[in-house]
Order: C-alpha cells, then structure tokens, then sequence
C-alpha cells in the first residue's frame, strides 16, 4: 500500500524457437511397403524454453460461510497513528463482520484512539504465507473520495529486516471514486524501489476477481482473468531476492492517507468493502 514514487523497468524473458520442416518424399515401389519407416523420421527438437502453462491445486481459502471472522486463520491489526502513510482510521476487530458468505470490513465516521474514523486490517501473519503459487480474492470495493481498499502481501520477515527489505505485492488497491484499480511490487535496493501498473474497470464497485500468479521466474497481476502486468524476478534481477520468500496476506480498507490524497466524503459512510472468499493454489507442474 505504497505510493508509486518511481518505477523500474522489468525485464521480460525472451526465447527464441526455431522449427525444422519436413519436406515429405515418396518412395516409389513395386516390391515392398513402408520403406521410410515414419519412426526414421528425424523429428524437430522439443521447445525446453516455452512457458508452461501452469496447473495450480487449492492450498488454503477462507469462503466466510461461517458467522464471525476465523481466528484461526486470520489476525487483527489494531490501532492508528497514519500506518506509515498518514490513513485517518483507527484499525479494530469489531469493523470485521461475516454473514451471507461475504467478509465485511465497514469504516465508520466515530472517533477511536484521537481517530475521526474507523475500520479494520486482517492479515494471515503466522498463520498462512506461501511462496509462489496463485492468490486470488473476490471483492466488491467501497467507491468514495478518501476510501482506499486493498488486498496485498508482506515478506513475512518483517519483524527482522523491516520494510521495505522485506517486500510487498499489492494484488489490489483501489483509492477515491475512479475506475482504475493498482498492482505494485515494492523492495529495497539501497532504499525503496517499486513498480507497478494499473487496470481500468468498467464496473469498478461490482465484485471482481484480483490474482497473482507467482513463480521463480516471474509475478504475474490479473483482473478477471485478464492479465495486465508482468514482474520479473528471475535469479533475483534488480534485487528482487525477498520475492522467493513467504509472503502473508492483507486485507483492509484505509481512510484518507497520502495515496487517495483526498479529504474523505463522510456522506458515504458507513462504507463496506466485501470479500467474498480468499484462495491460495500451489503449482503442480
């Protein structure tokens, strides 16, 4: 959930593929049949360097069908003070509710804490933090000037090496009334380096599905099922070594800060964002 202050190319591999053509010839014969057996024929070597389009098995979810958060799978952040970004909200456990197998994070106009408003922040920290693999969340953002949701990531070494060193991927974040949604990787090489790009939605308030596909190799940002940026991380270029290390996730919904930069529309409060489940997938090939 950081501002995008500058950006790094990402090298994309290339592979070049060749093919050998076959020019078929006919043995004319009278006393005999197959005499180029099809098995002698020299074939064209297999492409090694083609992606392979990944298969992924379901690892860990949380649908919320039940009727209160699971705490044994997820952790409440609490507390104010701007989170590094100078947000508005004080975080607390009560803002998160389940019913009809959504997650509702609801910021409201009360102040908490020396806080105008409040709301909630989840994380999966010690509890679940895959390395590679798909993340995925349906959500419905809340549309608002001010309103700043997200579902993101953290290196779960961030209690020993801090942040920035320790990486985020932003899977999702979304800021005031706009159709336009963000993807951002952010790590330290001799200080904070992002990069990122963004997806416009037509439908930006309806629920969208919001991926990453992650390997040793590269990051991957989707939206319903359309990809819009790639990261490259291959033998940890650019520094990128804290993307092959577990990464816990983040849901929450932030009020104001330096990113919506913008003075929250208190008419539209209380607002919600709904989450309608949360899935991690491990690759299998």
């Amino acid at each position: 959930m950081r501002l995008l202050h500058k950006k790094k190319a990402i090298f994309k591999l290339k592979s070049t593929a060749w093919v050998v053509i076959i020019l078929p010839f006919v043995l004319l014969s009278c006393s005999k049949k197959n005499a180029f057996p099809t098995s002698d024929i020299p074939q064209a070597p297999v492409d090694t360097t083609k992606p392979v389009k990944p298969v992924y098995a379901l690892v860990w979810s949380d649908e919320f069908d039940g009727v209160t958060v699971d705490t044994s799978k997820w952790v409440f952040e609490t507390g104010g003070n701007g989170w590094g970004n100078n947000e508005k909200e004080y975080y607390q456990a009560a803002n998160a509710t389940v019913a009809n197998g959504n997650l509702m994070i609801t910021a409201k106009k009360e102040t908490v804490g020396g806080e105008p408003y409040t709301s909630a922040r989840m994380t999966t920290q010690g509890k679940e933090a895959p390395t590679y693999g798909r993340i995925e969340a349906s959500i419905k953002a809340p549309m608002g000037m001010g309103f700043w949701p997200a579902f993101w990531m953290l290196g779960a070494n961030i209690n020993s090496v801090s942040w920035p060193t320790c990486g985020e991927l932003d899977i999702m974040e979304h800021i005031n009334n706009t159709n336009t949604f963000y993807g951002t990787m952010h790590w330290n090489v001799n200080g904070h380096v992002s990069y990122g790009s963004t997806i416009n939605v037509s439908t930006p308030g309806d629920y969208h599905l919001y991926a990453i596909e992650w390997d040793q190799n590269e990051i991957r940002w989707y939206v319903d099922g359309n990809l819009y940026q790639t990261g490259n991380i291959k033998n940890s270029v650019n520094g990128t070594d804290a993307f092959h290390l577990p990464f816990f996730i983040l849901l929450n919904f932030a009020l104001g800060g330096n990113f919506p930069n913008s003075p929250v529309d208190e008419t539209l409060l209380p607002a919600t964002m709904y989450v309608d489940y949360v899935r991690v997938y491990k690759q299998t090939n």
